[in-house]
């Protein structure tokens, strides 16, 4: 079984389960000392550069929605599948308004109200977390 994140550690969000899910912002350098994650979920208009671990792209603007909603929900459903027993990161180019997004959407499948999902990552992981008001709709929908 592979590791889990450390709690507390920068970027990660504890979920009701216990589940630990690491966001980032990919504009800002990972630090040298982290560990990396087992499994990347990388939310990004452009498809990402290579990275050494198994990971997914959604094709996913920047202020806006994921472009196939359908595969969203199934990465996103893999990513909190995974996180029970490995390190599993969701990022974009801020780490705020889809990585935020995206964390919800796991904070809903996780067993958070779709209604109070945005609120939780953002007392959670990060006050800012989902930037724009079709963002949140989705999270809300997104339990539906």
């Amino acid at each position: 079984m592979a590791e889990v994140w450390e709690a507390g550690a920068p970027g990660v969000l504890r979920l009701p389960s216990g589940r630990l899910v690491r966001g980032r912002g990919l504009r800002r350098p990972l630090d040298a000392d982290a560990p990396p994650p087992a499994y990347g979920v990388y939310l990004l208009g452009r498809r990402p550069p290579a990275v050494p671990w198994e990971s997914r792209w959604l094709r996913w603007p920047d202020f806006r929605l994921p472009a196939d909603r359908e595969a969203a929900r199934t990465v996103l459903a893999e990513a909190w599948r995974r996180a029970a027993a490995e390190r599993v990161e969701l990022a974009c180019g801020g780490g705020r308004g889809r990585t935020g997004t995206a964390l919800a959407c796991l904070a809903v499948l996780d067993g958070v109200p779709a209604e109070e999902a945005v609120a939780y990552v953002r007392a959670h992981y990060d006050r800012r977390a989902v930037e724009t008001p079709w963002q949140r709709r989705y999270v809300e929908r997104f339990g539906g």
